[in-house]
């Protein structure tokens, strides 16, 4: 379906509410209720992510004049953080709140909704998503599930992770147990990291125990809620594997069809409401946990060496281009999401390059 379907489609609902009802159209929209479930990847309220998701169900809730209800189960209390896709797609939940990046082995296009590694910041996937055909592409991909996605949120750019080795050369990477899932999982891989794939809960155990030996997450504000400091003695940047990170809201694609038009373009403007909201937050907080971090709790904060970037770089791109020619389908949002970014590449050098340049002059 065209993207004005999904994103847009509210404006003729909007408009027809501004001419003369009908009693029975009246009476039909005010009689309209759904009660529906939401079943996150994430830990109960868990700060960005889960209260995210917790403020975009309210959002909804409210918007709709109370005719969508909508309970929420934190991950574990209803399904398992990483079966949130499945739930969805079999009918039997109505609404998931997680991430592309968890669906490697069962959607393996999603990853490219996720994030690529050294790909776009969250503002360029953003306008690719919108006016770029990432869209349609995401709805295609996720139709074969019976699910209808929306991008919900963005975490931004986000760290390397935290290690307790240093990390001079990518020699220093082999043998490395780390929680790292999907793309940036299988790049690490070939470096020599043994990707190991956790839900957020089991993180700072894993860590403390030596169970891994590294960990990426999210950044400074989510790492800093898990108390990862306390875990590991080096946090790395930048976070190559995500430079930007998107939520997604899953709609069962039956549960969708059953809206009017009226109630599917107030979950479109609730969820593009989240997704800017939540950025913002992500942006503010981060630079507060970071100082946090640092200043108070002696976080040794440290850049990758350009050697180390280079070489994972190189195998990004091995991994992209196999995954690529692996599957039709990949190959055509791979092929969108690329040309976008070359072509947006311009100006963002003109824009925003070039002022952060000017203003550390």
């Amino acid at each position: 379906m065209q993207r004005r379907t999904f994103l847009y489609g509210g404006m003729g609902a909007l408009a027809a509410c501004s001419q003369p009802a009908t009693e029975d159209s009246t009476t039909t929209r005010s009689q309209e209720r759904h009660s529906w479930r939401m079943v996150t990847s994430w830990p109960p309220n868990f700060p960005g992510h889960g209260v995210s998701a917790n403020r975009l169900a309210r959002r909804i809730e409210q918007l709709s004049g109370g005719r969508i209800e909508i309970q929420i189960f934190a991950a574990g209390e209803l399904v398992p953080a990483f079966e949130v896709l499945d739930a969805v797609s079999r009918g039997t939940i109505q609404l998931g709140h997680s991430a592309p990046i968890y669906w490697r082995g069962k959607l393996p296009a999603a990853q490219v909704f996720g994030s690529i590694p050294f790909g776009m910041l969250a503002d360029e996937f953003n306008a690719w998503i919108y006016h770029g055909g990432g869209m349609e592409l995401w709805r295609e991909a996720y139709g074969a599930q019976n699910v209808v996605p929306f991008l919900a949120g963005q975490t931004g750019p986000q760290m390397g992770g935290w290690f307790n080795r240093e990390i001079n050369s990518a020699n220093d990477l082999v043998g490395l147990k780390m929680r790292i899932p999907g793309l940036g999982g299988e790049v690490m891989q070939r470096a020599g990291v043994l990707p190991v794939n956790l839900p957020g809960s089991e993180i700072y155990t894993a860590l403390q125990t030596g169970a891994i030996d590294a960990t990426e997450w999210v950044g400074p504000y989510n790492d800093l809620a898990f108390g990862l400091h306390e875990a590991a003695s080096y946090y790395y940047y930048p976070g190559w594997q995500e430079p930007s990170g998107a939520l997604e809201l899953l709609v069962s694609a039956e549960a969708y069809a059953s809206l009017s038009e009226e109630l599917q373009a107030i979950i479109a403007t609730a969820c593009m409401a989240e997704a800017d909201f939540v950025f913002a937050e992500f942006n503010t907080r981060n630079n507060q946990a970071l100082k946090a971090l640092v200043e108070e709790h002696g976080v040794d904060l440290r850049r990758f060496p350009d050697d180390v970037l280079a070489t994972l770089k190189r195998y990004s791109t091995e991994v992209m281009e196999e995954l690529a020619a692996s599957d039709p389908l990949i190959a055509r949002v791979y092929a969108s999401y690329t040309a976008f970014a070359e072509d947006i590449a311009t100006w963002m050098t003109a824009s925003r390059g070039a002022h952060i340049e000017a203003r550390d002059v």
